[in-house]
């Protein structure tokens, strides 16, 4: 079994087993805040509204990212100070750990513990990152099921998770590289869904947290605040993002779901 292999089988036996069960079950709903999000431009765009150096690796729109997939990460270079981009696996896997399952309950941290876990405390300290994106969705639990929201901000602007990063060794020797978005209390939009949100950093904030010279947590963790509800917008999406087969537009397209939104929003 090859290194790739030897990781990737129990990175997608979660994804399997987790994300593809028919969700009429409570159980498989994704519960964490945030376990679905959207990152629809194309790379060349990312890099210009991010400021990164140009990078290789291919990437195209996705409306649909679950955990386990790679996806776009941004760190500063740790000798010069330039930003660049990489793909990451979500799901953190901290530089210990003796195989890749803990992925599976570590696509969040929050932000109020995560500087005294374990698997966090030296990612949050040491090694930050940026996790671009567009939008991000939740589910309302309804008397028979839950209902998925589309959150924005500034109707559909790039915007950037704050995110922590580690890097795992596999048994064969290849580097597995894995991150986690940091989560904080909800404003006034989210919390109408659910009672966290994953934290949204202001884009003056960029270059603090990315700076690898600034090992201070406690001010580092003053920017892991909720972001300004005045800034952003939520609304219902059809039941396609329950699948993660299902990657395309329509996935964040607005829906009529008129009675639940008033009882929601009144």
């Amino acid at each position: 079994m090859t290194a790739l292999t030897y990781s990737s089988r129990l990175l997608w036996l979660f994804l399997f087993r987790y994300l593809n069960m028919p969700f009429s079950s409570p159980s498989a709903i994704i519960s964490p805040m945030c376990g679905r999000y959207r990152l629809s431009r194309r790379k060349q765009i990312i890099e210009e509204h991010f400021d990164t150096t140009p990078w290789d690796e291919e990437w195209s729109p996705h409306y649909n990212i679950a955990p386990t997939q790679p996806v776009p990460v941004i760190r500063q270079n740790p000798t010069e100070p330039i930003r660049e981009q990489s793909l990451m696996r979500w799901g953190l896997i901290p530089s210990w750990s003796k195989d890749p399952s803990g992925a599976a309950s570590m696509i969040n941290a929050r932000a109020e513990t995560a500087a005294t876990k374990p698997a966090f405390r030296d990612a949050l300290k040491f090694r930050r990152c940026l996790i671009p994106a567009d939008g991000f969705y939740e589910w309302a639990r309804t008397a028979k099921a839950k209902q998925p929201y589309c959150f924005e901000v500034n109707e559909g602007q790039l915007f950037a998770f704050a995110g922590i990063w580690d890097r795992w060794k596999d048994p064969n020797g290849a580097w597995v590289k894995t991150f986690s978005i940091l989560t904080t209390t909800p404003n006034a939009v989210t919390s109408a869904v659910h009672d966290r949100m994953p934290v949204i950093l202001e884009s003056d904030d960029y270059d603090l947290w990315l700076d690898p010279g600034m090992n201070n947590v406690s001010e580092i963790s003053e920017l892991l605040k909720p972001f300004d509800a005045g800034l952003m917008r939520s609304y219902p999406v059809s039941t396609r993002i329950n699948h993660v087969a299902n990657d395309d537009e329509e996935c964040s397209r607005p829906v009529e779901v008129a009675q639940i939104q008033n009882r929601l929003f009144a």
